[in-house]
């Protein structure tokens, strides 16, 4: 629908990008009743369509939309059978100017189970494939993808908004273009071209976020050092330098933060940024182009490589991996590679979902194979908001456990990106102490994800030996909320639904180990040793357990369901009632 005219559509598309410009400008930008729609599903039409988008530039438009990846080989990129596609090659919209935000309404969604649209062993046969091809000489890397889907209804809008949540990644879009709809929650920046700079910044390397703060740091220091994902940088890294060269005077191109590891709630991922000045007789088209596809998303080199992506990929991507973007009147860009990115047909009511990494002669199959699965976990990621929690004891003017407190507290704000001011915190903590020197009490302090803090004060009542029940169900060891204390108590309260008749329930896992109780952790005296569980069984590293293990008092052990029939003694433990005797309660067995 080459040129279509705005008045002819009944409901008008909409574009929203919440990219990051910079540190204090990441306002997003919207587009609605676009004066033209320049769009193609023809090959051959993609030359011409730029130029329409060229000429509306010249005439003072803006222009936003997006280009498929499939749209490259309509450039110099020649394939033997071109794939088809369920989605226009491109699709832009020519606007006056920007539309204002306007805060849509929540509504309900609902995604199905996603499924991968190949087999494991399809998986390795495509990686041999690749791999066979690399030591031939035809290719040094390869960015192979599979694909997704799942049955979808409902709000796009608000899968977006929970998709973008759940990734933070820096240049996020949505666009709403009738039956089709793209959520981009994409971290990856193609390229941004502001005052005839260009700036592009290649992502590649890849690793799963840790549950516990030492793990997650290990999880960064790793990708940091590994010489596979060093590698993988490396040649899109020159790829990139090499393809600016050409839009550029060359001597102004330049590599910063190279191997930087950047963080994001489900993954760490490897980046290195490039930037040159553009040649003053090119257009923005025209470095597109040039540049188009990025060269992360294809491999090394470029044209060979898509040849063979060509040959092994099952279906075509479609937006995934293409670009989403927009450009102003006065030839500023900017473009994101879209990764993380679901695409809804609402037809039809299915939405699909693109993953993958780039292989070389380093990779191994079966962790390329996790790599793309891990990509996947953002699909899931429901992160209702919270707040960090420490609930300290404070007896007879002193606190138990204070400087746990503090570390512990430290590590899961730096773990969650929230800027605590730790200082400000201890200095109220101080005046509390101060203010109530005699008696028993219980501090609770909250920190938002602004770094705003509030105390609640309130006296302790008196321990008393307690009846407790094993939980009737395993916890989900991934859960990382198990592993910071938080306002996020979804699994304790599961586990406590239904259960009045006693002080508390204790938790296992999978393997029947024991874990903690939903307040406090466990310590049993078993065998004349006083032991608690250690915290990859998948509980809260409790600041009073911390206390114990630092004086030798306790020491930590796998206890499984069954040892408890041999304990001579069980506690519950925490730092506002510190040492808890409890009973536990057996089922019945009928």
């Amino acid at each position: 629908m080459k040129g279509l005219r705005m008045e002819k559509l009944i409901n008008p598309p909409f574009l929203r990008f919440d990219f990051s410009l910079d540190e204090k400008n990441s306002d997003p930008i919207c587009f609605s009743n676009p004066v033209e729609i320049i769009s193609t599903k023809k090959l051959a039409e993609v030359a011409t369509c730029l130029d329409e988008i060229q000429n509306a530039l010249n005439n003072g438009f803006y222009v936003a939309g997006y280009m498929s990846y499939e749209a490259a080989y309509a450039f110099s990129y020649r394939i033997n059978e071109f794939p088809s596609v369920t989605m226009p090659l491109l699709w832009f919209g020519v606007f006056t100017e920007p539309a204002i935000l306007s805060k849509g309404e929540t509504k309900d969604f609902s995604v199905g189970e996603w499924k991968l649209n190949q087999s494991k062993e399809e998986y390795e046969e495509a990686f041999h494939s690749i791999q066979q091809a690399i030591k031939g000489g035809e290719t040094n890397q390869v960015n192979y993808t599979v694909q997704f889907q799942a049955p979808f209804s409902g709000c796009s809008l608000s899968y977006y908004e929970q998709l973008k949540r759940a990734q933070k990644g820096s240049y996020c879009a949505y666009l709403h273009l009738g039956n089709e709809q793209i959520l981009s929650a994409s971290p990856e920046l193609f390229f941004r071209l502001h005052n005839n700079i260009i700036t592009t910044k290649p992502m590649k390397g890849t690793i799963h976020r840790g549950k516990t703060f030492e793990e997650d740091i290990e999880n960064a220091k790793w990708l940091a050092s590994s010489k596979k994902n060093r590698l993988e940088n490396d040649l899109i890294t020159k790829l990139m330098v090499d393809e600016l060269k050409t839009v550029t005077d060359g001597l102004s191109v330049e590599i910063t933060d190279q191997y930087q590891v950047e963080k994001y709630p489900t993954v760490y991922q490897m980046t290195s940024t490039i930037k040159g000045r553009v040649l003053p007789h090119l257009t923005t088209i025209g470095v597109l182009k040039t540049l188009f596809p990025c060269g992360s998303i294809t491999g090394v080199p470029k044209e060979k490589t898509m040849d063979i992506i060509a040959k092994l990929e099952k279906n075509s991507r479609n937006a995934y991996c293409g670009t989403i973007g927009y450009i102003t009147p006065n030839n500023d860009a900017i473009f994101n590679v879209p990764i993380r990115t679901v695409m809804i047909d609402q037809k039809n009511q299915l939405a699909r979902y693109g993953a993958g990494g780039g292989i070389t002669k380093h990779s191994i199959a079966k962790e390329e194979y996790k790599e793309a699965l891990t990509k996947t976990k953002v699909l899931y990621h429901k992160q209702k908001p919270f707040h960090l929690l420490e609930t300290f004891g404070l007896k007879q003017g002193n606190f138990i456990a204070f400087e746990e407190h503090i570390q512990r507290i430290k590590k899961s704000a730096a773990y969650f990106d929230i800027p605590i001011h730790i200082d400000s915190i201890m200095k109220e903590l101080h005046i509390l102490k101060k203010n109530n020197k005699h008696g028993e009490w219980r501090i609770r302090l909250l920190v938002d994800h602004q770094g705003k803090a509030q105390f609640e004060v309130n006296s302790l009542p008196k321990s008393r030996k307690a009846n407790v029940k094993l939980a009737s169900s395993p916890i989900d060891r991934s859960d990382i909320f198990l592993y910071h204390k938080t306002t996020n108590r979804t699994t304790y309260e599961k586990q406590l639904k239904d259960v009045d008749d006693v002080f508390d329930v204790l938790l296992w896992n999978e393997n029947n180990e024991i874990t903690e109780f939903t307040i406090g952790n466990i310590v049993v005296d078993l065998e004349g040793e006083l032991l608690t569980p250690p915290v990859e069984c998948g509980l809260l590293p409790g600041t009073f357990r911390e206390k114990l293990l630092k004086a030798g008092t306790i020491k930590e052990c796998k206890i499984t369901k069954e040892d408890l029939n041999y304990c001579k003694n069980i506690w519950l433990i925490n730092s506002v009632r510190e040492w808890v005797p409890v009973e536990l309660i057996r089922e019945k067995k009928h």
